[in-house]
């Protein structure tokens, strides 16, 4: 929880009430490894912050191929937020690398929140440009870099994700097959 509250209070100021009141709204969640936070075709159900864990955003292409296309780890929130907030039928899935204790907060808790504390639409703007910004940085280098650079670029930015999600998931994430993965890594050691 005091993850939560210093992450929510780097891009606003709330006081104990209003910080109380958050967490009062607030469910704990886990997830298995393999278990789906929110579903392609469905609405979403809940925005989450991660307290343990990784999850993947990720989609099937035309081919039938299941894309990875970022990664959230602890102390991080989670959400398809523009299909949240507009209650529509999502078209990524957000699935658990490994297992993962969230806090989560219903449709019906956020916007309770939204309309009780004065600046909290602020905070969240602010908190949703970070994780779009963060996201870009990520993603624009693998545009241009070869397959080697990807991935010590992915080494640098997820430092610790590396070792505890499956490697079929950091090639789909760079857009290489696996076995190109394994050679790059061979090479590189």
């Amino acid at each position: 929880m005091k993850e939560f509250i210093n992450y929510v209070l780097q891009f606003g100021n709330l006081n104990k009430q209003q910080i109380d009141f958050i967490l009062s709204k607030a469910e704990t969640l886990e997830l298995h490894k393999d278990d789906y936070f929110s579903e392609a075709g469905k609405i979403p159900r809940h925005v989450g912050f991660i307290l343990e864990g990784i999850v993947r955003f990720c989609y099937y292409n035309n081919k039938g191929e299941e894309i990875t296309h970022s990664f959230v780890d602890e102390n991080n929130f989670v959400s398809d937020q523009q299909k949240f907030e507009a209650q529509v039928v999502a078209s990524d899935y957000v699935q658990a690398v490994t297992p993962c204790k969230m806090l989560v907060f219903s449709k019906k808790s956020w916007d309770e929140i939204g309309n009780t504390i004065v600046g909290w639409d602020a905070i969240i703007t602010q908190i949703t440009k970070n994780c779009l910004l963060k996201a870009i940085e990520r993603r624009s280098p693998l545009v241009s870099e070869d397959a080697t650079t990807r991935y010590l670029s992915f080494i640098e930015q997820f430092p610790g994700l590396v070792n505890r999600v499956p490697l079929s998931h950091v090639a789909s994430y760079l857009g290489i097959t696996q076995q190109s993965l394994s050679r790059i890594r061979r090479n590189i050691r």
